[in-house]
């Protein structure tokens, strides 16, 4: 697979070179996948897909354009090339496009010590529906459900390969397995639906269908009879399955391309505290078995650990090769790209410190507020951090749970919500990022 692709890369560079380009790039991605839905218990769908897609970005001193296609024959790629030329004849400029400097360029560029790709022989259609079925079963056997909307397994694996005009080649092949369940309690306008799911690069890490089935209908059952929370300000404790979402947002506003454009709430923040003191942020792309690792970036850069957020202190933008030149500094080697799109900034595996509370202590401490477990919608304004969600969960009283809430909108604003956190000690450390539950005392709660 990995010396088709790269046949395909290098014809591509050759077809842009005769095509009139002066620099290019090429990437060529190659995925397999194999899905299976079932509904009411019984088979709905079993699909499976082969693609091999290109793309080919050329430059034309500050000039580029992208172009990209599924059919990969001789004819599509001088095809390909010649319009990428002519695209880019009638392109703007851009002084800060261009191709990474030869001795910029990794030289580790070997995968398999990350184990990224599963070895194991793919599981037949009828493994994955047996799977399915289990996880199916296990969340109706829960008192209290009515149905289970959904029950899926999947299986994917991809094939990457990059090059350039500036002697950079390299490919890295990973997989994907997934198994997941949606369990609905109750009927008509009382029903309250939840689900639970779980994915891992090896098959044999994934826990057991029937724990996740298990799972689906314990959280369904706990949502029914929920009802609105009451208006006011209070306690807020993100519960670990959404509390990334938050850190989501922060390292959004982090990326170079915001701040470049002047679109981001943290564009006056470099070098001062963002999180409190005691909470660092760490991206690891060379995590051992997580899907988004990589030794180089879509540039050809070497990636490599870096603290994000030191100690509380924003530490640096996420940035490219074009993003580091219009702010006047060096890539974070955090390039990414997909066929049909020249290069752009974005994060691998990250990973919050974690504090020395349980949920349950967070719970206790925070007296009477909301717990929240799910999260629908957004209004984040991306210039000031103002931040809108609805929200749903469990209401706190006396740090006890009391019962199920829904249809409430929490608000706050970013920069002084983050300063604020307090983080428990239950993140899950596979996760690509590893967020545990979060805590942030008086944000605004619009109930009933």
């Amino acid at each position: 697979m990995s010396q088709q692709l790269s046949d395909l890369t290098a014809a591509l560079l050759e077809a842009a070179r005769r095509a009139g380009a002066q620099d290019a790039d090429a990437i060529a991605v190659q995925g397999a996948s194999l899905s299976i839905d079932l509904a009411g218990g019984k088979l709905e769908k079993a699909e499976r897909q082969e693609t091999t897609d290109i793309g080919l970005r050329v430059l034309l001193g500050a000039k580029q354009a992208c172009v990209s296609s599924s059919d990969t024959s001789a004819n599509t790629i001088t095809e390909m090339a010649e319009r990428a030329v002519f695209m880019a004849r009638e392109a703007p400029d851009d002084a800060h496009i261009g191709l990474a400097e030869a001795s910029q360029l990794a030289k580790q560029r070997d995968h398999s010590a990350l184990d990224l790709n599963d070895p194991a022989a793919d599981p037949a259609p009828a493994d994955l529906q047996e799977a399915a079925q289990t996880a199916y079963d296990a969340a109706m056997a829960v008192e209290g459900i009515t149905q289970v909307e959904a029950a899926s397994g999947y299986l994917g694996r991809t094939s990457v390969h990059l090059a350039a005009t500036n002697g950079f080649e390299g490919g890295y092949a990973k997989s994907i397995h997934a198994l997941s369940a949606v369990a609905i309690a109750g009927t008509g306008t009382g029903m309250e639906r939840d689900y639970a799911g779980e994915q891992r690069t090896h098959r044999s890490d994934l826990p057991d269908a029937a724990g996740i089935g298990a799972l689906a209908g314990q959280r369904a059952v706990s949502m029914h009879g929920a009802r609105k929370p009451a208006t006011g300000t209070y306690p807020v404790l993100f519960d670990e399955r959404i509390a990334a979402s938050l850190i989501g947002h922060l390292v959004q506003a982090a990326n170079g391309t915001a701040i470049a454009r002047g679109s981001s709430w943290l564009s006056n923040s470099l070098g001062k505290q963002v999180l409190p003191s005691a909470l660092t942020l760490t991206e690891n792309p060379h995590k051992h078995r997580a899907y988004g690792s990589r030794l180089f970036d879509a540039e050809g850069l070497p990636t490599t650990p870096r603290d994000v957020i030191a100690d509380g202190v924003l530490t640096g933008w996420t940035l490219d090769l074009a993003t580091a030149r219009k702010l006047g500094m060096q890539s974070t080697a955090n390039a990414g790209r997909s066929v049909s799109s020249a290069p752009s900034p974005g994060l691998t595996n990250l990973t919050l410190s974690q504090g020395s509370a349980s949920r349950a202590d967070l719970i206790r401490d925070m007296g009477t507020g909301l717990l929240v477990t799910s999260m629908i919608g957004s209004t984040i304004n991306p210039n000031t951090g103002d931040y809108s969600r609805g929200a749903s969960g469990f209401w706190v009283e006396n740090g006890e749970i009391q019962y199920p809430v829904n249809e409430c909108t929490i608000a706050g604003n970013l920069l002084d919500m983050l300063l604020r956190i307090v983080p428990a000690n239950d993140a899950r450390t596979h996760l690509s990022r590893v967020v545990p539950s979060l805590l942030i005392d008086g944000m605004s709660l619009a109930g009933s």
